[in-house]
C-alpha cells in the first residue's frame, strides 16, 4: 500500500514585510497598526508570526520609528483572510462583550507610546494622593521608540529602576517635568548606548539627568548616557546623581 505524502504548503510569489532586526527595538508599534495579527514581540523584537496572516499591504511601515520593516517581493505562504478571521473572532468577541481589552498580537497593550496627561486633584487637600509625575509611555529604556514624539524639547531623566525604591521623594525631585527612562544595566543585559544616541541624535534634548544606585553594576546606565552623548556630538547638559540604599541622594 502506498503511503501518502503529506501535502505541501502551496507558495506563491508577493509581497510581504521585512524586519531588519538589527533595527528594530520591539517597541511594538507595528504590532498595534497590524489588523491581522502576522506581527508578534517575541525576545524584544517585532517577528512575522506566519506568512499567512501578512497581506503585503504595509500598514505597520508608517509607525516604525526606526525604519527596521520593509517590503520585499519573495515566494512565500499565500495571505489566508479566512484564517485571520477565525484568529481574531475570540479577541473581537470578548471586546464585545465588555470583558476587557482585546488580546493583542503582542501581548502587551502597555507598547503603545502617548502622552500622560495630568489632571488637577480637586479633593480636599487631607484627601489628595501625591500625583503621578510621569509624563511618558512606555519608559522602559528598551519598549521607548527613539522616534517618540514626548523627546521633543525634554529634559530626560534616565534612572537606573532601583532608585525610584530606594529614595523617597523620586517623583517630586527627579522626575518632574522630564521624560523618564527606566532599566536596569544588569538584569536587562543590554547595551543602552545604541538607543540613547538614536534618541539624542533625532531630538533637541535639553538637559539629561542620571541616576544610578550607589552598586558598582548601575555604572553602566552612567557609561551609556556618557557613549550617546559623545557620538551625537553636540553639547547637552547632563549630571549623574547617586542614590546610597540608605536613600540618600549625592551628585557627582
Amino acid at each position: 500500500m502506498e503511503t501518502k505524502k503529506p501535502e505541501e504548503v502551496a507558495v506563491m510569489k508577493r509581497k510581504i514585510v521585512r524586519i531588519d532586526e538589527e533595527k528594530c527595538t520591539g517597541c511594538g508599534l507595528c504590532v498595534l497598526a497590524c489588523q491581522e495579527g502576522a506581527l508578534q514581540i517575541v525576545n524584544g523584537k517585532a517577528r512575522l508570526v506566519s506568512e499567512s496572516y501578512c497581506d503585503g499591504l504595509g500598514a505597520c511601515l508608517p509607525e516604525c520609528p526606526t525604519g527596521a520593516i520593509t517590503i520585499e517581493e519573495r515566494e512565500a505562504a499565500p495571505f489566508d483572510e479566512e484564517a485571520v478571521k477565525a484568529r481574531s473572532a475570540p479577541a473581537a468577541e470578548e471586546t464585545r462583550a465588555g470583558e476587557g481589552e482585546p488580546n493583542l498580537a503582542c501581548g502587551c497593550p502597555g507598547t503603545q507610546v502617548r502622552n500622560l496627561a495630568r489632571t488637577v486633584d480637586t479633593a480636599p487637600v487631607e484627601d489628595r494622593r501625591v500625583p503621578s509625575a510621569l509624563r511618558n509611555w512606555p519608559c522602559q529604556i528598551r519598549l521607548v521608540p527613539a522616534g517618540a514624539p514626548y523627546f521633543d524639547g525634554a529634559a530626560l531623566l534616565v534612572a537606573a529602576d532601583c532608585t525610584a525604591y530606594a529614595y523617597p521623594e523620586f517623583h517630586r525631585d527627579f522626575m518632574r517635568g522630564r521624560v523618564t527612562l527606566i532599566g536596569c544595566p544588569k538584569l536587562d543585559g543590554v547595551d543602552y548606548a545604541e538607543k540613547l544616541t538614536e534618541i539624542l541624535k533625532s531630538h533637541e534634548i535639553k538637559s539629561i539627568t542620571v541616576l544610578r544606585m550607589e552598586v558598582p553594576c548601575c555604572g553602566g546606565i552612567v557609561q551609556a548616557v556618557r557613549q550617546a552623548l559623545k557620538q551625537n556630538g553636540r553639547t547637552i547638559p547632563w549630571r549623574v546623581v547617586t542614590i546610597t540604599t540608605e536613600g540618600e541622594a549625592w551628585e557627582e
